[in-house]
């Protein structure tokens, strides 16, 4: 499990995290939510080990994040980030890279590993992209090939920026079930989002996120009835009750627009 305490972290002289406080507990899926600016992927690249903290420590598992070897800190945590390079490569070369942390050099992919980025692409929705080059995909698929390489890594803990960019709401949808499914087999998943209706409806936890500081956290219940969605936002947050629960909705306050 990943546990940040009181980290601190930012670009060279340009602070942008402030003493976070935060675990990722298995089996849940926890939503990073806030202002364009106020920290969500600083905080993931530092909780990932990508970035380092100017202060404060991540643990995984009880031991300072910093004593794993990148290779087996990678065994225990997968990265999916908001943007990457389009390599030419195909989707299941692609997806073949997500089983590097468990390859000696130099790499020769077993077995195991095809079968472990076959059942990703499955699970992705993505088995019909295998053969197609990533940079002649569409951002959707690409978004759902770069998923795919998260799931073959097999770990622990995945985290997430902007997963659901470039998705159409079907596949949207699809991407929260499989994400629902994930936490059911007891891995802990960490998303930042936009859509604050699909954060409401997907997650456990929700962490929001203003100028770099946890302005709030607890269950999307807590998080609506204390209004701090309205605030951070400038918006005004509604909820009505359906057979699958609360429906979220936001429309802007009434002295905008």
């Amino acid at each position: 499990m990943i546990e940040c305490k009181h980290l601190f972290g930012g670009y060279e002289s340009v602070p942008v995290l402030y003493d976070i406080s935060l675990a990722f507990p298995p089996g849940c899926v926890t939503v990073i939510l806030g202002p364009n600016g106020c920290g969500k992927s600083t905080l993931l690249r530092t909780a990932c080990g990508l970035q380092p903290p100017s202060g404060g420590e991540v643990l995984l598992d009880g031991a300072p994040l910093s004593s794993f070897s990148p290779r087996r800190a990678a065994q225990k945590i997968a990265y999916m980030p908001q943007s990457r390079n389009v390599p030419h490569i195909t989707a299941l070369r692609m997806v073949l890279h997500g089983r590097f942390p468990y390859l000696s050099y130099p790499r020769r992919y077993r077995t195991e590993d095809f079968d472990a980025a076959g059942n990703a692409l499955r699970a992705a929705g993505a088995s019909d992209l295998a053969d197609r080059p990533v940079s002649e995909l569409s951002g959707g698929q690409r978004q759902k090939v770069y998923l795919a390489m998260a799931l073959a890594q097999d770990t622990e803990t995945i985290l997430m920026d902007e997963p659901a960019a470039w998705l159409d709401i079907h596949h949207q949808l699809e991407l929260m079930h499989t994400v629902r499914k994930l936490a059911g087999q007891n891995k802990a998943v960490v998303l930042v989002l936009h859509d604050l209706g699909l954060a409401m409806r997907t997650a456990d936890r929700i962490a929001v996120l203003e100028t770099g500081h946890i302005a709030q956290y607890g269950t999307p219940g807590e998080i609506y009835a204390s209004g701090i969605l309205n605030r951070v936002f400038g918006i005004h947050v509604s909820r009505v009750p359906t057979p699958q629960g609360f429906f979220y909705y936001c429309d802007m306050t009434e002295n905008e627009g």
